[in-house]
């Protein structure tokens, strides 16, 4: 299991072999200054698709050798999306990035029937959270796509993150389903749908993992909380995955962890046939290279 971002870019670059990644409307400073890093390291084999003099002018401002990388001209960002996705599709590239494009526009892209990357499951994000003082690397998921998601979606959304910590290595990850309370009110729907998850989970509904809820965060992540309380699971106080009731919990934890704990983070949208790399613009150079690591380590985990 990775402890941190830092082994997970260590892990992209002993890969055997670099992962193809396309980029969607390349003409993104921010994005080239991490395509850059990834390409040098290694991680990456870097296709850019998208306006050929500004992808040219902005990588030399970011001091991206084009000479290792594919350009493919295209000036619309649309159709440069959609033939960013069509590489992965057609098996010529591993994963594709979101670049100077709205999210909107690329996830089109990536749903459409004749060239996306549809797999028939709901298409959710996975954050990995490199939290300072804390012994390992958490995941956490949706708090970037699905706003309200019901029951259903939400054993959707667990698998999701399963399958990317799968691919990891971690063969049986532990999945903490949030509420505010660890015990089940039947007026707290947040509760009452993560006791459903848990038991999803021991029927095999949810598979290759152990889910237990409803937890409170102190109760998934602090022994010590769970002990004071007498919560026996194997899950509390160990959770891998923080699987947060709604958007807003899961945007508020993430902005909280990211701005007073100063966490490295790192996302990617599972569900499709490959990896998505959609990286927010307020996201650091940092935040864009570790997202295409952990995307480059999770494609090669699917292609094995």
């Amino acid at each position: 299991m990775y402890q941190s971002l830092e082994d997970i870019i260590a892990a992209a670059k002993s890969l055997p072999q670099r992962q193809r990644l396309a980029v969607a409307a390349a003409q993104d400073l921010d994005v080239l200054e991490a395509v850059r890093d990834a390409v040098d390291w290694g991680v990456v084999s870097a296709i850019l698709v998208g306006d050929k003099e500004k992808i040219k002018s902005l990588s030399q401002e970011a001091g991206l050798d084009l000479e290792k990388c594919t350009v493919i001209p295209q000036s619309d960002p649309i159709i440069a999306a959609r033939h960013a996705v069509a590489l992965v599709a057609d098996g010529e590239a591993d994963l594709v990035m979101k670049g100077k494009i709205g999210t909107a526009d690329i996830l089109r892209a990536v749903l459409n029937k004749e060239k996306g990357l549809r797999t028939g499951r709901l298409l959710s994000h996975v954050t990995a959270l490199d939290i300072q003082g804390y012994d390992r690397l958490l995941y956490m998921t949706d708090g970037a796509m699905n706003i309200a998601p019901d029951l259903a979606q939400k054993a959707q959304i667990i698998q999701n993150a399963v399958d990317v910590l799968r691919a990891l290595g971690n063969d049986l990850p532990k999945v903490a389903a949030l509420a505010a309370v660890e015990l089940v009110n039947p007026d707290m729907p947040a509760a009452v749908e993560a006791a459903l998850l848990a038991k999803m989970g021991d029927r095999g509904q949810i598979k290759g993992a152990l889910v237990d809820g409803p937890l409170a965060l102190d109760n998934a992540v602090s022994l010590h909380s769970a002990e004071v309380k007498g919560i026996d699971s194997p899950v509390a106080g160990n959770a891998d995955i923080l699987m947060v009731p709604d958007i807003e919990a899961g945007n508020v934890l993430y902005k909280s962890i990211v701005y007073f704990a100063k966490a490295r983070v790192a996302g990617v949208i599972a569900g499709a046939k490959a990896p998505v790399v959609l990286t927010s613009r307020s996201d650091t150079h940092q935040a864009k290279l570790d997202s295409i690591a952990f995307s480059a380590v999770f494609a090669a985990g699917l292609n094995k």
